[in-house]
């Protein structure tokens, strides 16, 4: 697929579908009035009958019937001017993308929206990204699968012409570079756990590293052992397929690194809940418990094609959670790689052992932040809903920094208080903490049970068990894996990252 910019009048775009934003209450400014006064009001009589006034997401396709270069047109509601950021933009590309996807188009065209000049070059950027993320499908499996009908995607606007092209085509491309990250990761989600095996995490991540020039380490079992992980082989232990931990490390060009991030994302395969089994119906979706592990990866891959000048270590403790004669029990007491051991009272919460080893290991790789992204409680679901990411941390200044990169990448996140009260009850009379709480505040209890292994550095914790993989499509998500995280994680390294925090 094709994209490219251009400054030409949208009366005179030659191409299957043309695709209008359209401001809430503002029929009567452009981009919609030039085509609408092109075709003698057809567009405000349309707009009229069908009751369209430019809401969010609503959208009307009209055939302009030769009157127009363009074969259709759809227009689409973006809200209130007052109410748009330009995140807000990757709605057009995805409606613009599926619009392109219902009609069969080829060649599409996507109007600028009318916005403030120190806000073109992220729209660019967020319709780039909405229009790959809304061309997401997953048929892998299908055998009557089609192929993409569409060759070229054209954004078009007058601010857009002359000496501005170049660096705004660039815009527009990173957009759709970060949306095939995105894509990557919702593929793994979606893939089922058959395939996506810890195995098949550690060829993926060999790939990405092979593409961008990143280092990838992929330790198995027994190097594990060596190391102590004694909570991440804990888990391990039922499964038939073998775990790989998984170290991907991006090193800024001439080697000089002004701070260097460790990210973690939680990789179980599959998770039955081991011995503390889950109900079949809540087994369903658990192919989707690596989702951390997915964004994490799939950031790597653009984040060294940015070049940032940041060194990061990105880490993926893969493994299932399966029940055997060999599976680790209720009641066990496990020590990890840190030192510090847990008496196991429900095999159901696996993830945070298996990132207790993966936060020790990259601490001792002298990073001086850690963010982490886990589908880590249930709990977190009831707190949020399904669509915003738990946010967890003892520093102010990272988390602050990580919720403002969410709101620029267009992603919800929301901080809960670590409750000091409620860590209290990890106590264990028999190990250093237990695994599980109380039966209230699941979501902040596994937020203190991790913090301990970060030591004093400034730690991160981004529970997305809600919006990770969806029951049906809301926003830019499509029904199953979303791969939510990814633009956060690119947004911070590559633009929020401040140098003067850094080392040397």
């Amino acid at each position: 697929m094709n994209f490219d910019v251009a400054s030409t009048d949208l009366s005179r775009f030659e191409g299957d579908l043309l695709a209008i934003p359209v401001f809430e209450g503002k029929l009567d400014d452009v981009p919609f009035r030039d085509v609408d006064e092109a075709l003698n009001k057809r567009l405000t009589k349309l707009a009229e009958i069908e009751s369209f006034e430019g809401k969010g997401e609503q959208t009307l396709t009209y055939n302009p019937d030769g009157k127009l270069g363009a074969a259709r047109i759809v227009l689409i509601g973006i809200g209130k001017p007052g109410d748009f950021s330009p995140p807000d933009a990757r709605l057009i590309g995805v409606a613009a993308a599926r619009a392109a996807k219902a009609c069969k188009a080829k060649t599409v065209g996507v109007a600028l929206p009318k916005v403030a000049k120190g806000r073109l070059d992220a729209v660019l950027e967020a319709i780039g990204c909405g229009v790959v993320l809304g061309f997401y499908s997953f048929d892998k499996y299908k055998k009557d699968a089609k192929p993409l009908s569409v060759e070229s995607i054209t954004v078009l606007g007058k601010e857009i012409g002359g000496p501005r092209k170049r660096g705004a085509k660039a815009r527009l491309e990173w957009g759709t570079s970060i949306a095939a990250a995105v894509n990557r990761a919702r593929d793994l989600v979606n893939g089922p756990a058959n395939e996506v095996t810890p195995e098949y995490l550690a060829e993926v991540a060999k790939a990405i590293g092979k593409e961008g020039g990143i280092k990838v380490k992929v330790r198995n079992r027994a190097e594990c052992e060596k190391l102590g992980m004694g909570l991440y082989l804990a888990v391990a232990r039922g499964a038939t397929h073998e775990p790989r931990f998984i170290h991907l490390q991006y090193e800024p060009p001439n080697g000089r690194a002004v701070r260097t991030v460790g990210l973690i994302g939680k990789g179980i395969t599959f998770d039955s809940g081991g011995l503390s089994l889950k109900p079949a119906k809540s087994m369903e979706e658990m192919k989707c418990d690596m989702a951390g592990g997915a964004a994490v990866m799939s950031a790597m891959a653009v984040i060294a094609a940015a070049k940032p000048p940041v060194r990061v270590h990105a880490v993926c403790a893969a493994t299932e959670n399966m029940p055997s004669g060999d599976a680790y029990r209720p009641g066990d007491v496990i020590q990890g790689m840190s030192g510090r051991t847990v008496e196991v009272l429900n095999t159901d919460a696996e993830g945070r052992l298996t990132l207790a080893d993966a936060i020790h290991y990259i601490v001792k790789e002298g990073v001086d932040e850690i963010i982490e992204l886990s589908t880590l409680t249930g709990a977190c679901i009831v707190a949020l809903g399904k669509f915003t990411v738990g946010a967890m941390s003892q520093n102010d200044d990272l988390i602050k920094r990580v919720l403002g990169a969410a709101t620029v990448a267009g992603e919800d996140l929301w901080r809960l208080p670590l409750v000091p009260r409620i860590g209290k009850e990890l106590k264990s009379e028999v190990a250093d903490c237990k695994n599980i709480g109380g039966a209230w505040g699941g979501a902040i209890s596994a937020g203190h049970f991790l913090l301990p292994f970060a030591g004093d550095t400034p730690f991160v914790h981004l529970d997305i068990a809600g919006p990770a993989f969806s029951d049906g499509p809301w926003g830019v998500h499509p029904k199953g894996g979303t791969g939510v995280g990814v633009q956060t994680l690119v947004e911070y390294v590559t633009r929020t990252v401040p140098e003067k925090f850094g080392k040397k």
